[in-house]
Parts: C-alpha cells; structure tokens; sequence
C-alpha cells in the first residue's frame, strides 16, 4: 500500500464536518499506549500566522546547539512526510505507513478525522525515535485540537492571533485567542508574540488562570533591525545578530519569538547565530529558481516569488515586504493568487491595492475545503482596488505576466495548497490528501 492509499483509507471515517474534541483522540492513543506519555520535552506551538516559521527558527538553533530535534507540522506543500520530521529527517515510506496501520488498526473503524489519525501516528513515530527535543504545531485552533493532549509541555508558544476559521474558532479576536490560548499549562511557561490587545488580554488572562508565567513580546523581549542586523533585547540582555535567512519584515517577529524561547530553553548566542542564518522553511516569500514556472520567468527577465500566506493578516505582512523589496529595486508587481474555498480573497488581497499591477486568479489546485474559483477571486480582487484576469493554470499566469510587463516581479501566493502545486512543479510530484 502506498502512503496516498492509507491516508485515503483513513480519510473515508472522517466524520461529518470537523468536530473539535479531545475524546476520540485520547481514547485512540488509550489503545496505543499512550505514546503522548514518551515524548521527549514539547515546545507547543498555536497561533494564526508564523507558527511554521517559529517552528523552522526554533528548530535550526536546537540544531545548532546540537540537539536532534523532532518536528509536526501542517499542512504539507508536496509530499505529506513533510509533516514528521523525526530527528531532523522527514519519516521515510516505510515507518510512515507501519504507524498508519497501527492507528487504522487501533481504531476499528470507528469515526475519527483525518489529522486525528495521521496525528496519532506521528506521536507513536515520535516516541518510539530518540530526540532530545519536539517542536510541535498546533493544526486548528489549540485548546480542542488534536495535539493538544500533552499535559506537561516544555513550553507552550503563541504566534500572532488574527481571524482565520472563524466557523470553527468564534467570530471575534478574543474568542480565537481563547481557543489558542487553550494550550497553555499549569505552571508551564508560555511566551506571546505581538498581539493585538484584544487578543493579549484573553491570553494574558488564560496564563493566570493556569499559574503560567507569561513572557509577552514588547513587554519582556523585542527584536528590531537595524545597519542590516537584529537586535534582540530582553532587561539584561543585548544581543546583536545577523538578519534571519527568511527574509520578509515580519519575520523579525517570528525569529525574536523564538529567540525568547531559546533562551528559555538555556540555549546561547552562538546557536541563536547560527540557527538565524540556517533555518529554511519553503514558500515563506522564497524565491523559485528552478522549474518549469522558473523557466518561463526567467526567459522574460522576471523574478519569481512564492509565498503560503492566505489570510488577512499575512496578506499585509507579504505586501510590506515587497513594499521593501520595490524601495530596493523597481519591477512591476503580479500577484498570481488561488485560494481556498471560503478564504477572504478580497481581505488578503486589500493591501496591495497601489502595489500590485495586475492580479492573475487560478484555480484547478487540490485544496482541503476545495478551490475557489478563478472568477470568483478576480472578483475578490476587483472588489479590493485591484485590476484581475484570470487564467488556466499556473504557466499560464506566468507566461501572461511576463507577456503583459517587462522584467516583472511575479509572486504566486494565497493558498498553501497553491504553493504545494508551484513547487510540484518544480519536479517534485505533490501527494495529495485530505489534511
């Protein structure tokens, strides 16, 4: 059996919509043994935006500390053993698909969600492989998530909070920051990256209530850039380092959030150094230069770009750091956008209104929810300032922005689905499935 033939057969007990609950979660890790219980120390991870960037930080300076560092993340771009990195390696076919047999086969048929299962199995890979560290993710929400059933993190962390699945997480800021707060432990130590105050009070209040102490970015570390440099500030402490290796402003945020939990971890500078300047994490505003969309770029004299953001808030983060990037060096600005289906399109898209020239919509990517519709996101786009065609397909799009601007910069964004089939394209054939 392949690995796409597992995940399909686990898919088929999702139940009817998502149902966020720890039941049926605890009661499968019950039958296996609870490997929850032999993991090596946990760095818990929610929030909206950053969390894999935090993640890939964090991990590279653990590594250069010389620890062997398991990781879960979600979704994958290309090939689902993206998600489980054990000990610094993606899980191989064969281990992958014996611990997916052991969930199916623990389970019995009875209804369980697809990251429940692929879940389950990561945690019985990740205790059953020596590592002296697990940074692990949160995949919806925090408090009735899947992951959520460590009782006693290392740490728990929180990227900035912002909507996003709000049919699932509540309708204002502090409800979605009240279930992303759900993570944090009594007595566990929780760090928060920049919030907006709606969203702080509710965490801030959920780590009282636990009797976690609270480390609160601004208020107790910050980080800026400054002579092409970072600052990383605590009250004692001043470190001057290099600027991160994923580029982007708002990645000063994510590199300082994990900066704070290095130190909290007793790592030093040399390794927060090194981590900073290693850490790779693709379509975080990474820049294509191979395959076949590369190709098509690269004949017109254009730059190509691919970035996984897909809300609101990450569309402002992108749309400042290629603000940046116009102040360097001027080039007409495309954006080739797909989206999943029920995404706010027009709010991702609003502040590229006087940047982007030209918003080129696709559809016809694998995406959980569905795809929306091209016309329905040029229409998105039309609605947020900005003028909108739309294409067949991805080598589509880049072959009419180079055909419509000279030299321009093309970044293909929206969707992480959609970033998964750009870098397919790029050779690597994408494993599709429900997650």
């Amino acid at each position: 059996m392949s690995i796409a033939d597992a995940l399909a057969r686990l898919s088929t007990l999702h139940p009817a919509g998502i149902d966020l609950s720890l039941d049926r979660m605890r009661a499968l890790l019950d039958k296996l043994g609870r490997p929850q219980d032999r993991l090596p120390p946990v760095v818990h991870i929610a929030g909206t935006n950053g969390k894999g960037s935090t993640a890939a930080f964090l991990k590279a300076m653990c590594e250069a500390a010389g620890e062997r560092v398991h990781v879960y993340t979600s979704p994958h771009l290309v090939r689902f053993n993206e998600r489980i990195v054990l000990a610094g390696n993606q899980v191989e076919d064969a281990p992958l698909l014996d611990a997916l047999a052991r969930v199916e086969a623990a389970n019995a048929g009875a209804p369980l969600t697809f990251f429940e299962a692929t879940t389950a199995a990561a945690f019985l890979l990740f205790s059953e492989t020596p590592a002296d560290r697990l940074i692990m993710e949160v995949g919806l929400g925090g408090r009735l998530d899947a992951t959520n059933v460590i009782d006693t993190p290392a740490l728990t962390l929180i990227t900035p909070v912002s909507f996003d699945h709000q049919a699932y997480l509540g309708d204002t800021l502090g409800k979605i920051a009240g279930e992303k707060a759900g993570i944090i432990k009594p007595g566990v130590p929780c760090l928060a990256g920049p919030q907006a105050p709606e969203a702080f009070d509710v965490i801030e209040r959920a780590a009282h209530r636990a009797g976690a102490r609270l480390t609160a970015y601004e208020r107790d570390f910050r980080a800026w850039s400054e002579h092409d440099r970072l600052v990383y500030e605590e009250e004692s402490l001043l470190w001057d380092l290099p600027l991160p290796a994923l580029p982007g402003a708002h990645q000063i945020a994510n590199a300082a959030l994990a900066l704070a939990a290095a130190r909290q971890l007793g790592l030093d500078e040399d390794a927060a150094r090194k981590g900073l300047v290693n850490v790779s994490w693709p379509a975080r505003l990474q820049r294509l230069n191979e395959g076949r969309l590369s190709d098509i770029a690269r004949k017109s004299g254009a730059e190509l770009w691919l970035d996984g953001g897909h809300n609101p808030s990450a569309g402002e983060a992108l749309a400042a750091s290629l603000g940046e990037m116009e102040a360097r060096g001027e080039r007409p600005l495309v954006l080739i956008c797909g989206f999943s289906a029920g995404r706010d399109a027009a709010g991702f898209l609003k502040p590229f209104e006087g940047l982007a020239g030209l918003v080129i919509t696709v559809e016809g990517f694998e995406a959980r929810e569905g795809a929306m519709r091209a016309q329905e996101a040029a229409e998105a786009a039309r609605k947020a300032g900005l003028f909108a065609q739309t294409a067949a397909g991805l080598s589509e799009a880049v072959h009419d922005a180079c055909h419509l601007f000279d030299g321009p910069r093309i970044v293909i964004c929206g969707s992480l689905y959609l970033a998964g089939a750009a870098l397919a394209l790029g050779g690597t054939k994408p494993l599709v499935t429900p997650g």
